[in-house]
């Protein structure tokens, strides 16, 4: 099936984009499109961009924390502490008075 069969290709061109790797990735785009600042690069994934020499960085990804990493960065040991003297405090005065605890 060829030109005559599809009709006439829309005007294209070729964007070259760059990532912090080196790679070049060539896009092909209507020339009627707006041509978008960066591109994932399809070899690596990283951001690319229009400029061969100030590539994007990779962005910076934060490890997982978990719940207690979250409650360390909030309190110091100290006021930890008093937190935990407390809840027990409350749970002993609690068991003698006869309350059900769950």
């Amino acid at each position: 099936m060829g030109e005559a069969e599809r009709g006439e290709a829309a005007p294209r061109q070729a964007v070259t984009y760059f990532c912090a790797h080196g790679h070049r990735s060539v896009i092909t785009f209507s020339t009627e499109a707006a041509i978008p600042d960066s591109w994932d690069c399809p070899k690596c994934g990283l951001p690319a961009g229009l400029d061969s020499e100030n590539a994007p960085p990779a962005p910076k990804i934060e490890p997982y924390k978990t719940h207690l990493a979250y409650v360390k960065e909030r309190r110091s040991d100290k006021e930890a502490e008093l937190i935990l003297d407390e809840a027990i405090q409350l749970l002993r005065s609690r068991r003698k008075s006869g309350e059900i605890i769950f």
